[in-house]
C-alpha cells in the first residue's frame, strides 16, 4: 500500500509536470528536453564509434590544409574498421586518410587528461631504442612519432607548458582515429558557453511567444463567449 501510494503521488507530480502551463514548468520541460536529446544523442555516438568522446572539434591550424578551425572530427576507436595505419604503414598499402598517407589520430599527450588531445598524423611506431638513438633524453619508452600535416617538427621534438615534452605516444594514450569532419559544426565545441547562452536565450525567447500566443487565444475565447453570450 504505502509503495502503492508513494508510486501514486510520484505519477500524479509527473502528469501535473507534464500538463503544466505555469511559464517557468514550460521552460524547465523545454531544457530537460534537450538535455535527453543530447544525452541520446552522446549514447548513440559511443554505442557507434566504442570510444568517448566520439567528436572533437580542430582547435589550430596544424592540420592545415586537410583539417581546418572549426572542424567538427568525429571519432572512432583505434582498431575499428581496420588497424591503425601510420604515415609509414600507409604510404607501403596505399592507405590514405584526410588527403596523406596514414591514420590520424586523437591522443592525450604524455597521458594526460587535464588538456585538450591533440590531432595529429600517426607517422610511424618506433621503439626506445630508436628514441634513444635519435631523440636522445626525449623519452624513456616506445610509441608513435606524431606530426600535424602543417608543422614541421614532430610533436615528439617539442613540449607543452605544464606538461614538457612531448613523449611517443602509448597505445593507451590514443582517444581513436578520425573518421571524417565536418565543416565549421565545431565552433559551438570551441565556444560553448556563448553557444549554451545562446540557447538558453532562444529558448526563452520560443517560451514567451508560445505563451503569449496561448494567452491571446485564451483571450479570444472568452471574447467570444461573451460576444454569444450577449447576443442571448
Amino acid at each position: 500500500m504505502a509503495g502503492g501510494s508513494i508510486a501514486g503521488r510520484v505519477t500524479a507530480a509527473v502528469t501535473a509536470f507534464r500538463e503544466s502551463d505555469h511559464q517557468a514548468v514550460a521552460f524547465a520541460r523545454e531544457i530537460l528536453w534537450v538535455v535527453a536529446v543530447v544525452a541520446g544523442i552522446a549514447l548513440l555516438l559511443f554505442l557507434l564509434c566504442g570510444t568517448w568522446p566520439a567528436v572533437v572539434a580542430v582547435e589550430s591550424e596544424s592540420m592545415l590544409p586537410n583539417m581546418h578551425v572549426n572542424d567538427l572530427v568525429f571519432l572512432v576507436e583505434k582498431d575499428r574498421f581496420g588497424e591503425l595505419q601510420s604515415f609509414e604503414t600507409g604510404r607501403d598499402t596505399g592507405y590514405m586518410k584526410f588527403g596523406n598517407y596514414g591514420d590520424v589520430i586523437i591522443y592525450r599527450p604524455n597521458g594526460a587528461s587535464e588538456i585538450h588531445p591533440i590531432i595529429h598524423r600517426a607517422m610511424a611506431y618506433r621503439d626506445e631504442a630508436w628514441f634513444d638513438a635519435n631523440l636522445p633524453g626525449q623519452a624513456s619508452h616506445g610509441g608513435y612519432l606524431t606530426r600535424g600535416d602543417h608543422n614541421q617538427l614532430y610533436d615528439q621534438q617539442s613540449s607543452i607548458q605544464g606538461i614538457g615534452p612531448i613523449e611517443p605516444v602509448k597505445e593507451e594514450w590514443i582517444v581513436g582515429k578520425a573518421l571524417f569532419s565536418v565543416p565549421l559544426l565545431g565552433y559551438p565545441t570551441l565556444h560553448y558557453p556563448e553557444f549554451a547562452a545562446v540557447v538558453i536565450i532562444l529558448l526563452i525567447i520560443h517560451e514567451l511567444y508560445v505563451s503569449r500566443a496561448e494567452g491571446d487565444e485564451k483571450k479570444g475565447k472568452e471574447k467570444e463567449k461573451e460576444k454569444k453570450k450577449g447576443k442571448r
